[in-house]
């Protein structure tokens, strides 16, 4: 196919140098008549579609001029051959430089285009990353708004429990303060008032005593003495349940102590302690926690348990102080206990929102056979937790 190519623009050269020795010849015989000028430039013109270069043409008009050169005498200067000759290859290059030109031309503005090219295809590509981050960007964000649609209904459905929780607590808070409230007047009409009573009748029996012996006024007095001194008692009693003077003034382990003195008497529960001297060091508040979950505890045992004996512990550990109040009384399932719905469970609630308020933890276990364990953990930190 090459080869056939080659041949056939030979042979077209061929016939193109041919034609162009014909017509010079013609132009040089006509003596400057004769329109040869458009002969010369439609050679010109089959030049550029045979795809010559001026250089072609110029080696064509050579050999031209070489084939005539025998019978013209071109050195002549005054028959005007050399002349002649000279104009009619200027003609017939004028089609081959304005292809070329325009040839140039169109090259130029193609290296404009292709500079152009570059620069947009450079800026496409820069647009391109640009829009690739802004995608990448999106497609983070849309993560992320899903991830904050799903946590955000979490938290809703979490808000939605806990107000539901809170109902039940509060509901359950008026009920306890109500109950609290009928036992505090029951016992005091049952004994506080009785033994006011009491007194009171015999106060009236001294009164009218003047006809009684000095023995038998005696013995009225001290059985009132005795009845106002029970009165005292059971007011101390009341005082210390509501808010042990003794927590504020001595400390924790003294009031403690003395609880579970006044307990271990009142409900015959041998009651052992042990405790770490360092707990003082916890500010008011947190004292005062350990002091309500120890007096909680040790209510349900004396209530609940039925048990005969109870240790309870008060030690140092990381970071924390642990008190754990264990007990060899009957058992109970803790999570049923710790759902917030029985009213009579409330304190068990009560002892776990008291320990998680100033940040600790609190723990029951309760097996079968093997009593209860309640167990508060309170950060502590001996610079730190003085308040």
């Amino acid at each position: 196919m090459i080869e056939g190519n080659a041949s056939l623009i030979k042979n077209v050269r061929k016939r193109l140098a041919a034609r162009y020795l014909a017509a010079l010849r013609t132009h040089l015989g006509q003596n400057g008549r004769g329109n040869n000028g458009d002969h010369a430039q439609d050679l010109g013109r089959a030049a550029v579609a045979a795809g010559l270069a001026p250089l072609d043409l110029a080696v064509m008009h050579e050999k031209a001029v070489a084939t005539l050169a025998s019978s013209h005498d071109f050195a002549n200067g005054r028959n005007g051959f050399f002349k002649r000759k000279g104009n009619f290859f200027t003609q017939a290059l004028i089609p081959l430089e304005a292809a070329h030109r325009a040839t140039r031309e169109t090259n130029r503005e193609l290296q404009q285009r292709n500079q152009t090219l570059r620069r947009l295809t450079l800026a496409l590509s820069r647009g391109n990353r640009r829009l690739q981050r802004e995608i990448v960007r999106r497609q983070a964000g849309e993560v992320a708004l899903k991830k904050g649609h799903k946590q955000y209904r979490a938290l809703f459905l979490e808000s939605q429990v806990m107000q539901k929780k809170l109902r039940q607590l509060t509901r359950q808070i008026i009920t306890a303060q109500e109950e609290e409230r009928k036992m505090i007047s029951r016992e005091l009409h049952d004994d506080v008032v009785q033994t006011l009573v009491g007194i009171n009748v015999e106060l009236s029996a001294l009164s009218k005593g003047a006809s009684v012996g000095l023995s038998a006024m005696k013995a009225k007095i001290a059985r009132t003495q005795r009845l106002v001194e029970n009165s005292v008692n059971e007011v101390h009693r009341f005082a210390r349940e509501l808010r042990p003077a003794v927590l504020d003034d001595l400390g924790l382990i003294p009031a403690l102590d003395a609880y579970t003195k006044n307990l271990s008497e009142r409900e015959k529960i041998k009651i052992q302690m042990t405790a770490f001297g360092g707990v003082e060091a916890l500010g008011s508040a947190k004292r005062t926690v350990l002091f309500r979950v120890a007096q909680e505890a040790l209510t349900n045992v004396s209530r609940h348990a039925q048990a005969s004996q109870v240790k309870m512990s008060i030690t140092e550990i990381s970071g924390a102080i642990r008190m754990e109040i264990c007990d060899n009384g009957k058992s109970f399932h803790v999570g049923k206990a710790l759902t917030a719905r029985n009213p009579h469970r409330l304190g068990l609630v009560g002892m776990r929102e008291r320990v998680e308020m100033v940040g600790g933890t609190l723990t029951i276990e309760s097996a079968r056979g093997q009593g209860t364990i309640v167990r508060a953990e309170i950060p502590f930190n001996r610079e730190k937790n003085r308040k």
